[in-house]
């Protein structure tokens, strides 16, 4: 397993990272399973563990604190904040308030003093930024976090919080956590530029484009909206919408290249997104042995000039062949009241 220094911090981690949203109720609910996996992992080189609080819940942290007992040392762990847990007002969000409480309670269960990297799960427009950056700063003091980063957020809002950490003397994020695939290559264009800018280390997520790229799902053959991925969002796997067939299309010939290489398609699939000079490290999410397995044989898999080439042929450079954020859209586009001035003060004269 290759290493490299995430966002000039000084820390090395693994050219993949381990992602644990599978490690939960729903996906794999073994938590010894789980915890082989991750010790599997481990063995073959990974030093890099993300996971989340809204994971599970906080089942997933748990998972994880317990299987990283006695190797905590030498392990980068990862964490997020910022989606609601449990029920009831100020439970979620990017203020100071919940970040307090937040963090507190994912040291608990991840049974750590400390975390190497906190991350604001995703931007929160009823939060100033500065805010955010001052309370992650003050965690840093306290030794509570190491450095901090985002996930998912715009490239704009990422200029924004480095121009107020700058203006504020405030710590900056260090890391951006954004989608990335073979079908999702947006972030080339502008997002990717602003990071490597900015000396940003950059954990990709979803690198199996939602499950497209695993193989499982292939044009003209039935596939169970009942089960699985395709129950979170079946509109992403109904092959009667265009968009969806579109993206079958390019599954076959990514197959075939894949062939041609001698390699799986996910292995094709997370190859690509870490030989991008922008991507630190992919995050590779195994629900089981076997998938992690499968995807730790194509750690070593170099795609040339040649098969690149292909790949940019097949599915052109910052081109989206769907929304990886399509759940999430900003309040920009959905609140009317952001669009529109008042009625009496939309005319010219």
């Amino acid at each position: 397993m290759r290493y490299r220094t995430l966002g000039g911090t000084g820390i090395d981690v693994s050219a993949y990272c381990l992602g644990t949203m599978m490690f939960q109720d729903g996906c794999n609910s073994d938590h010894d399973d789980c915890a082989r996996i991750i010790h599997a992992a481990l063995d073959q080189g990974i030093n890099f563990v993300d996971t989340a609080d809204m994971y599970g819940q906080g089942e997933t942290e748990e998972i994880v604190g317990k299987a990283l007992r006695g190797h905590r040392d030498d392990i980068v762990l990862a964490t997020k904040v910022h989606f609601q847990m449990g029920e009831g007002r100020n439970r979620s969000g990017n203020s100071r308030r919940w970040i307090l409480k937040a963090v507190e309670d994912s040291l608990r269960r991840l049974n750590t003093d400390w975390i190497d990297l906190y991350q604001v799960h995703r931007p929160d427009d009823s939060t100033d930024v500065e805010e955010t950056l001052s309370v992650l700063s003050d965690l840093v003091h306290q030794g509570k976090i190491r450095a901090f980063g985002c996930s998912t957020f715009p490239a704009e809002e990422i200029v924004e919080a480095h121009n107020v950490s700058e203006r504020r003397g405030l710590g900056r994020f260090r890391t951006e956590q954004p989608p990335y695939s073979i079908l999702a290559r947006g972030i080339e264009a502008s997002l990717l530029p602003v990071c490597q800018r900015y000396g940003m280390g950059v954990l990709v997520w979803s690198p199996l484009a939602f499950g497209f790229l695993t193989g499982k799902y292939r044009k003209n053959q039935p596939i169970d909206l009942s089960t699985g991925r395709p129950t979170i969002r079946p509109e992403r796997f109904d092959p009667t919408i265009a968009e969806n067939a579109a993206k079958l299309d390019v599954v076959e010939q990514l197959v075939e290249l894949a062939e041609n290489i001698g390699c799986t398609l996910p292995q094709l699939a997370i190859a690509f997104t870490v030989a991008h000079p922008a991507v630190t490290s992919a995050i590779i999410g195994p629900r089981t042995m076997p998938q992690l397995e499968d995807l730790l044989k194509g750690a070593a898999l170099t795609l040339d000039d040649a098969a690149l080439d292909r790949i940019d042929e097949i599915v052109p450079p910052g081109t989206n062949l769907y929304n990886p954020n399509a759940p999430l859209p900003p309040r920009s586009l959905t609140d009317t009241a952001l669009r529109r001035r008042p009625l009496t003060d939309r005319a010219a004269a």
